[in-house]
Parts: structure tokens; sequence; C-alpha cells
């Protein structure tokens, strides 16, 4: 065999995890529509000026259904699963909490709400790779809904300070 046929034989193997068309559009669909959802909920918080908007949501989102995807697919046991879903959840955790600001002097913080978004974004991403899309779309426009109607339901329902 030569060395051309020998790197050729080598990169169709390394690129063999998507060996046919069922499982080549069930990645597709999953990493896509995670990645879509998580966009959504970026979106919004960027149009409400928030630093973490469609790029990190997205981010967040596509990286958390690839941590469940891949071992899924390497049909993982169980146990195995229950670990990865742990770290992703404990993983994220770090990185909302650098998006939580006190600032001194001042009783209030700042960056809960988004920190919870981008929390949520990765249980959504989770969501769309153990495959439960319509799962992972209804939260996606249920946390919408939170984000965008509750606050005015809120506002009519204070009572006015005088």
């Amino acid at each position: 065999m030569s060395t051309w046929q020998v790197i050729a034989s080598t990169l169709a193997s390394e690129f063999s995890d998507l060996n046919d068309v069922e499982q080549a559009t069930r990645v597709t669909l999953r990493i896509v529509l995670a990645a879509v959802l998580g966009g959504l909920l970026g979106l919004e918080r960027e149009v409400h000026g928030q630093a973490a908007g469609v790029r990190t949501h997205m981010l967040v989102a596509l990286g958390s259904a690839l941590f469940v995807l891949v071992p899924g697919f390497a049909s993982a046991e169980p146990d195995a699963m229950s670990r990865v879903i742990q770290g992703v959840v404990a993983g994220v955790g770090f990185l909302c909490a650098g998006t939580i600001l006190k600032e001194s002097g001042a009783a209030q913080v700042k960056g809960l709400t988004t920190a919870a978004g981008i929390w949520l974004t990765a249980a959504i991403g989770m969501t769309v790779g153990l495959g439960r899309e319509a799962t992972a779309l209804l939260a996606t426009l249920l946390a919408l809904l939170i984000l965008n109607v509750l606050p005015d339901l809120i506002k009519r329902l204070e009572k006015p300070r005088s």
C-alpha cells in the first residue's frame, strides 16, 4: 500500500463517526438546534444590553449538547452519563459566576438573570444532545416568556410608591 493510500485510509477511518445518513442527520439536527435555541436566548439577553449575548449562549448550548451527545452515541453507561451531566452543570456554574457582579458599597447584585440564563442554556443544550428536542424547544419558549413577559407583568402588579 502506498503512502497516499495509507493517509487516505487513515483519514477515512478518523472521520467515520458519522458513518450513515441517519446518524449524520441526527447529529446535525441536534447540534444545529442546540445552537439555534441558545442563540434565541442569547439574542434576548443581547437586545436587553447584557454582556453574555448571542455567541456566548450559542457556544454554551452547543458545547453542552456535544458533551452529552458524544458519550450517548458511544453507548456510555448511565452512571458515566450522569457524571458527564454533573460535570457540565458544575463547569457552567463557574462560567455563570463570572457574570455576577456586586458593586462595592451597593446592596445591588447584577448579572443574576444572565447567569441563570447561561445555566438554563446549558440545560437546554444537554436536553437537545440527549434527543429531547421537543422538551428543549418548550423550555426555550418558556424562558423567553419569563424574560420578556414576566417583567412587564410584575411592573403592572407593583403598587406605585408615593
